[in-house]
């Protein structure tokens, strides 16, 4: 059976987290949710008057759902479910040719580690089943030889899958995108101090009022604990879990990061936080450094520029990158 409650009292604690900054007595917060994108979304913003933060926030998540009807592939006439039937190049709009570019970049960042085509993979473990099950491993490695290389083709605004046996799944990164493009509008709306949480992928406009966002980082091996708080401003925290969504068979966790190499859960590692710029960016760096383990995961996310990591590894050993070390206050 799939565990999920870890995932929702993680989301909770984030959730609460964000709340206890102080602030100045006359400003207030104004807080919603939404299901968008098969995750609750909290939007909280902070400012003086209600009216029209209530209106920007309406907007915000307006502006998700629009990327939710891009780039979803439950729904037929996304732009993504269109490439995937596609047998020729389409034209796509600049917001789904932003996404597969950055994705496209952090793939050969990571060798391969972030991969945005994986979505055969995951209909075949199905981790939205009731009860859900490993598959045989000759319908895995049935499905690898089309992982191999670039998953498309950019040309322009025209898009083209270059296997067609390659289905594009971008939930490991649109969902972030989604995050940032309600931060724009909140931005937009000249709101000052807001948070947008879909689900643990965060990104921070400005501080809580007069103070830092504290956002908290889930105990990967303790329910309801958190590992680590971080005090941040302007910033996108995204956090990569084996306790997210999972299920046990035979003693063994399988989880929902898959290693692109062997379409298998990934298992160096048992979570990876990213904070960088923006909340795509670090959506999919996540991923990419879960896949690549503790020393492979570190080594990237230290080279690229603005970019800073904790990474925990299968055996419960923490890694930091160099520049968050003196933001982490240890739990």
């Amino acid at each position: 059976m799939l565990k999920r409650p870890l995932a929702l009292i993680a989301a909770l604690l984030l959730i609460l987290l964000l709340s206890w900054s102080l602030r100045p007595r006359a400003a207030s917060d104004v807080s919603r949710t939404a299901l968008i994108m098969g995750t609750l979304v909290e939007i909280k913003g902070v400012g003086l008057d209600d009216k029209d933060m209530e209106g920007a926030i309406s907007d915000a998540f307006d502006a998700m759902r629009r990327e939710e009807a891009r780039f979803s592939t439950r729904i037929e006439t996304s732009q993504i479910s269109a490439i995937n039937r596609a047998i020729t190049a389409i034209e796509v709009d600049p917001e789904v040719l932003a996404v597969l570019q950055l994705g496209q970049r952090i793939s050969r960042q990571s060798e391969g580690a972030f991969h945005p085509g994986l979505g055969r993979l995951l209909k075949l473990w199905n981790f939205e089943a009731v009860s859900p099950r490993v598959p045989a491993l000759s319908e895995v490695n049935a499905l690898l030889p089309a992982l191999i290389g670039e998953p498309v083709a950019i040309s322009g605004s025209a898009v083209k899958r270059l296997n067609p046996d390659l289905q594009l799944d971008l939930g490991g990164i649109a969902k972030g995108y989604a995050v940032d493009r309600a931060l724009a509008v909140l931005r937009a709306a000249g709101i000052e101090s807001a948070s947008v949480n879909a689900g643990g992928d965060i990104g921070l406009l400005g501080g809580h009022a007069e103070r830092p966002w504290k956002i908290g980082i889930q105990h990967p091996r303790k329910t309801g604990q958190l590992l680590a708080t971080l005090e941040l401003r302007d910033r996108a925290v995204v956090t990569s879990g084996d306790y997210e969504r999972f299920f046990l068979q035979d003693g063994m966790r399988y989880h929902h990061v898959f290693d692109p190499r062997t379409g298998f859960p990934a298992r160096a590692c048992q979570s990876v936080s990213v904070v960088t710029a923006t909340v795509a960016e670090a959506d999919a760096l996540a991923t990419a450094a879960f896949v690549l383990g503790p020393i492979k995961g570190l080594a990237l996310l230290e080279r690229l520029p603005d970019v800073e990591g904790l990474i925990v590894s299968a055996t419960g050993e923490v890694e930091v990158t160099s520049g968050l070390k003196d933001q982490i206050r240890w739990r």
